[in-house]
């Protein structure tokens, strides 16, 4: 007699905000690193449109391998860089356009909601969970929000190339954990779900 095949144990929402939060801010620090040491060179032979651009395909990059140990087995890898890419381009996008045409604290408010919003409903769609938006565009802004501001006002307190090294390390944190959190909202788990043991 054989035993019946089983389905391994999708992460619980906290286990996997919390791996999203580590393995997402290993993709953060290289690109905030970037800004830190090459924002000027980028500017000058790039243009602020070209900055901005390189350092939303490393985000989409380091990003979408950084977060393949979230993602629920089996893994699809290619699936995962299809949905990860469009809605972190969505993400990015929103932020860029909300960023540059209001400028200061708002723009950056703006951007952090209509970015999340954006990234949460791409998410929700490319894992087939659309009755969960709600949840997971919350835990995306909320995470995202404090990850960023947070960092924000490292920088500002720090200063200097490690200020924005700082930074680095708390956004990548925070949206890390919201990546991770949304994704395992978006594969179905409960939030009360007990992590696996």
């Amino acid at each position: 007699m054989t035993e019946p095949e089983t389905r391994p144990a999708a992460p619980s929402v906290l286990r996997s905000a919390l791996l999203g939060a580590l393995c997402f801010t290993a993709a953060s620090v290289p690109v905030y690193a970037t800004v830190a040491f090459g924002e000027k060179w980028m500017y000058r032979n790039l243009g602020i449109p070209g900055a901005y651009a390189v350092w939303t395909v490393l985000f989409l990059a380091l990003g979408g391998v950084a977060l393949i140990p979230v993602l629920p087995r089996p893994r699809r890898i290619a699936r995962w860089f299809l949905i990860f890419g469009g809605s972190f381009f969505l993400y990015a996008a929103a932020w860029v356009a909300a960023y540059f045409s209001l400028r200061g604290s708002l723009g950056e408010w703006v951007g952090a909601g209509s970015g999340c919003v954006l990234l949460g409903f791409a998410l929700a769609f490319g894992f087939g969970a659309l009755r969960r938006i709600p949840a997971i565009v919350l835990v995306l802004f909320a995470a995202n929000t404090l990850g960023y501001f947070a960092g924000s006002k490292l920088f500002y307190t720090v200063r200097g190339a490690e200020g924005m090294l700082l930074w680095g390390v708390a956004h990548g944190m925070g949206l890390g954990a919201g990546l991770g959190a949304a994704i395992a909202l978006a594969s179905g788990v409960r939030p009360s779900e007990e992590p696996d043991a």
